[in-house]
């Protein structure tokens, strides 16, 4: 199921918080909306979901305004009935209707999917970050619902649930068969997660199309930044570095960056400084030449992308 959305635009308290002209999400295709805090992100989801509205323009589910029943929304906030794991996922298939046995079967096959199914007793307001966006997601997917939006899905885990579900999820959306909207800050998530990307910064669409052609033209720098490059100077115009392609030394394209801290990172060691006015790291190995704080070393990368740069950014 597509959504199109046509001369969106929401203000608060003066400001334009969204403006979009046109944006068009594809049917049971995954894709992430990237951008910095603030960009718009979430307000973006709550008017796909009917959960605000915008006075102007229009937004299509299906060729049609999103109707009851079309939308599973997984929030950033876990948000749970002081009842079992088992009570929470049967509310909403109880508010859709849903017979007994296919009620069943339902939460079973969620449960086994997000290996959850010895939960299914607990209290659901008493399980940890991890074991909780299992059970947000498995409320999500028993809906079966023909678009799916996620918000920051992954977003205050501890490092080894954040691991293991990111490992998962693709699984996971594949289970869902619907559109899903995943909305996140994070470049890898969004790359790993989606076929297509869309970036927002300040409210607008800045880039959107498969994550191949995005990632790989970023076009301007605020996309470039969204995507994680560093945006320098070179020879009197913008560039964007890949993330990670930085080296210590000189190069293709180099700079001058001074040295404000240097991190021993026990296979490797980052270099932290800055070139002009951009903050840059350089991973480097832990032999070779001694680098201080206050030091003056080149940096180079084998190649860069020119960019426009909006001056008010």
């Amino acid at each position: 199921m597509d959504v199109h959305i046509e001369n969106v635009r929401v203000k608060r308290s003066g400001r334009t918080v969204l403006e979009i002209s046109s944006l068009h999400f594809h049917a049971r295709q995954t894709t992430a909306i990237l951008g910095p805090n603030g960009a718009g992100k979430t307000t973006l989801l709550r008017l796909i979901a009917g959960l605000e509205r915008s006075r102007t323009g229009e937004i299509r589910v299906g060729g049609k305004p999103v109707q009851r029943g079309q939308v599973a929304y997984v929030f950033q906030e876990q948000v749970f009935l002081r009842k079992s794991v088992r009570a929470n996922l049967e509310l909403g298939l109880r508010l859709r209707g849903l017979p007994r046995t296919e009620t069943d079967e339902r939460i079973e096959r969620a449960l086994s999917l997000l290996g959850i199914a010895h939960l299914e007793e607990r209290r659901a307001d008493r399980l940890s970050g991890g074991e909780g966006r299992r059970v947000t997601l498995a409320r999500a997917l028993c809906l079966r619902a023909p678009l799916v939006l996620l918000d920051e899905p992954l977003a205050g885990l501890d490092e080894g649930s954040y691991a293991q579900l990111l490992d998962e999820l693709p699984q996971l959306l594949a289970a869902f068969d619907a559109t899903t909207l995943l909305v996140t800050h994070n470049r890898q998530e969004a790359i790993r997660l989606a076929q297509h990307l869309v970036v927002l910064v300040n409210g607008a669409v800045q880039a959107a199309g498969d994550k191949r052609d995005v990632v790989a033209n970023p076009g301007v720098s605020q996309v470039a930044q969204a995507l994680g490059y560093s945006v320098l100077r070179v020879d009197g115009r913008h560039v964007a570095v890949p993330p990670g392609a930085l080296r210590l030394g000189r190069g293709p394209v180099e700079w001058t960056m001074i040295v404000e801290d240097v991190l021993d990172l026990i296979k490797s060691r980052e270099i932290i400084g800055r070139v002009g006015d951009s903050r840059v790291r350089v991973e480097c190995p832990t032999t070779g030449e001694s680098i201080h704080r206050g030091d003056q070393v080149f940096v180079h990368a084998e190649k860069a992308f020119d960019v426009r740069c909006d001056p008010t950014s």
